[in-house]
C-alpha cells in the first residue's frame, strides 16, 4: 500500500490495533497525529467506538505554520550538529528498497 492510499480509516484500525496491543503490556498508549481530522475520525466514528472503549486525554498543540517550520527548522538542525547524519550512515543500506517505509 502506497502512503498515498493509506486513508484516515487505515490510520484508526492500525490505531486499534496497536492500542489493544500496547494496552495488553500493562502501558499507556500515546497517538501523536499530524491531522486533527484523523483524530477525530478516530475518537468520533462509531465502528472504533473509541470514546466507549477507551478512556483517554487530548493534548492539541495549536500553533501558526510559521513559528512550527521554524522550531522544526532549528530542531533538525540541531540533531545535525549532534551526529545525525554519521547515526544515519551507520543503518544505512545502499541497495535497500525504501520505497515501501520502514517497519
Amino acid at each position: 500500500m502506497k502512503n498515498s492510499d493509506f486513508t484516515a480509516e487505515d490510520i484508526c484500525l492500525q490505531s486499534v490495533i496497536y492500542i489493544e496491543k500496547i494496552l495488553k503490556t500493562q502501558r499507556v498508549p500515546i497517538i501523536v497525529e499530524g491531522s486533527n481530522s484523523n483524530i477525530e475520525k478516530l475518537v468520533e466514528d462509531p465502528v472504533f467506538m473509541f470514546k466507549y472503549k477507551y478512556d483517554s486525554c487530548f493534548i492539541w498543540i495549536d500553533v501558526e505554520q510559521l513559528v512550527l517550520n521554524r522550531r522544526v527548522d532549528m530542531r533538525v538542525d540541531q540533531m545535525v550538529k549532534s551526529g545525525l547524519v554519521d547515526e544515519v550512515r551507520q543503518i544505512f543500506i545502499p541497495d535497500a528498497d525504501y520505497t515501501k517505509g520502514i517497519r
